[in-house]
């Protein structure tokens, strides 16, 4: 079996969660095995629509130990499923949640693990997973010689395929045991935008912002093409307030939108190799020699405090980020 695990959120699969089961689906269908997904929670209520994107079973865990995200008892439930059910392949979407959970279960295992992977095949009943390396300068073919293969899958890479599966839901007993962390409370901060990692539209900032509060110019773009903030991390660094989760580059998130604006971004290395993989790149900077024109697909030289008020006026007359 190929397994999935999938995340929800107020009832919906998430995402990542539907790239990842139509990876899956692919991998089962060249290798002619049944793709399962698996759910966990205090209530897995829409878990059913695993079947839309090709899930054959739909595994559900639900419990207190399970209400709240814990390291150890979802990894200990990613155990308990994938030896269960016999699978040789689990998948996870690279969210906060799949990048912590996929390699602890994987450890558990003593299986092999390929993070962030940009694509995935079978070849003589083994998994091969291609990821980014060295900062995004070349691409590595992994193999696994373990009986169990475990990757998590870049958000926005995989496309989204509905195929309806079978879809024969399976309850699972949540795990018990003195786990090391218990999950007490949590704190939302308010706002509800939608995780960098998610977004088709991100509009960044760099050091060429000159102060945190200038990102308000970039949050007015932001609305006007229906995207979210992000920021270098130099921005993050230069004590504006900024919050490290705004942080796109090998030490903040990797996304891959379809449209990634970077303004006052140099592009650095580090930076190039959070969001060179994003469909389309505008650079604006006022350095003409900046290696972040170097990936760009268009580049603005030219003040950003000038272009950026521009394009929200353009966006805003053409209702862009309206549907």
């Amino acid at each position: 079996m190929i397994l999935v695990f999938c995340e929800l959120k107020d009832g919906k699969i998430r995402k990542p969660s539907t790239e990842a089961l139509s990876a899956g689906r692919r991998l089962a269908d060249a290798s002619g095995q049944p793709l399962g997904a698996l759910f966990a929670g205090a209530s897995c209520a829409g878990a059913a629509e695993a079947a839309t994107y090709g899930a054959d079973v739909i595994l559900t865990a639900e419990g207190a130990t399970l209400g709240s995200y814990s390291s150890d008892a979802y990894a200990q439930l990613v155990a308990d499923a994938v030896k269960a059910k016999g699978a040789t392949v689990l998948l996870a979407g690279a969210t906060a949640m799949g990048k912590d959970v996929a390699p602890r279960a994987a450890a558990r295992m003593g299986a092999g693990y390929a993070s962030d992977v940009t694509g995935l095949s079978m070849a003589d009943g083994k998994l091969q997973a291609v990821r980014p390396v060295y900062a995004g300068k070349a691409f590595a073919t992994i193999t696994f010689t373990s009986a169990v293969q475990v990757a998590s899958t870049r958000p926005n890479v995989f496309p989204v395929v509905e195929k309806a599966g079978a879809g024969a839901v399976e309850a699972l007993p949540a795990p018990a045991g003195d786990f090391k962390s218990v999950v007490k409370e949590i704190l939302a901060k308010a706002g509800g935008k939608v995780d960098l990692t998610e977004a088709n539209v991100i509009i960044s900032g760099g050091r060429g912002m000159k102060s945190g509060d200038n990102f308000k110019i970039l949050e007015e773009l932001a609305d006007a093409l229906g995207g979210v903030v992000g920021a270098s991390r130099a921005a993050v660094d230069a004590d504006w307030g900024l919050p490290h989760s705004m942080q796109v580059g090998q030490t903040g998130k990797v996304v891959s939108p379809t449209l990634y604006i970077a303004c006052g971004i140099s592009g650095a290395i580090q930076h190039l190799a959070g969001m060179s993989g994003s469909k389309f790149i505008v650079a604006i900077n006022k350095d003409p020699e900046a290696p972040i024109f170097k990936v760009a697909s268009y580049g603005i030289v030219g003040d950003l405090f000038e272009v950026i008020p521009e394009l929200t006026k353009a966006a805003k007359a053409m209702g862009v980020g309206k549907g």
